[in-house]
């Protein structure tokens, strides 16, 4: 049976109603509408065909939830070098925050070391979500032990009027706030990122469970 015909008999139309609301720059007809935790399941046994390996060459697809599988089946690939290898191949297509944000690929937290060179050279791509892909990298894994306080102001940095990687350098500064305050604090208090991104950072750490009432009483201050 060809993929999308099994990715179809997992199709849940109003879930793709519901999806289609939350990724308005992916055309509806793209979207099947199967919910995460059945595709990641799909996706565990789906690595154990020999047709994943001619899915994983056969870009670039056409559903969302092609990608997403894509993305799931390269999360499980444990030896970091051919990880790297499916990501480079793969990034460059994805066109959209959900397909790009879900992918986490497990050999990545025992990579550190490897893995800041990686996401440095993603960050410099000229794609949108290859940039935003890094920039959540960073805030996925070097914002405890192994934090640099350098990587503040390189995603501070990054020039873009683009709205999907101004929100992730929000988010990420949000992040920063709760794990690394006063590293983070200066960039928000003396006002060092765009404008846009730093009000979206504002109101994603105020809107945080992890910072204390008097940390956001501060913060309201700097809207």
């Amino acid at each position: 049976m060809l993929i999308q015909n099994r990715l179809f008999s997992m199709q849940d139309e109003a879930y793709r109603d519901f999806t289609a609301k939350l990724i308005p720059n992916v055309d509806r007809a793209r979207i099947i509408g199967i919910r995460t935790p059945r595709l990641r399941a799909f996706a565990k046994d789906f690595a154990k065909e020999p047709a994943c390996a001619d899915f994983l060459r056969a870009l670039p697809h056409f559903y969302l939830e092609e990608n997403h599988l894509h993305g799931f089946l390269i999360e499980g690939i444990r030896d970091y070098d051919r990880c790297i290898q499916a990501l480079d191949a793969f990034l460059p297509f994805i066109d959209n925050w959900a397909t790009c944000d879900s992918l986490r690929p497990a050999c990545f937290a025992k990579n550190h070391a490897r893995l800041r060179a990686d996401a440095l050279r993603w960050i410099g791509s000229g794609a949108l979500y290859t940039r935003r892909f890094g920039v959540g990298m960073l805030m996925a894994h070097f914002l405890d032990a192994d934090f640099d306080p350098r990587d503040l102001a390189l995603v501070a940095g990054i020039e873009t009027e683009e709205y999907y990687l101004s929100m992730m350098q929000a988010w990420y500064f949000a992040t920063a706030l709760a794990k690394q305050y006063d590293a983070a604090l200066p960039y928000l208090a003396e006002r060092r990122l765009r404008p846009e991104t730093h009000r979206r950072a504002v109101q994603k750490a105020i809107e945080s469970r992890r910072l204390s009432e008097e940390q956001k009483a501060y913060l309201r201050t700097l809207r």
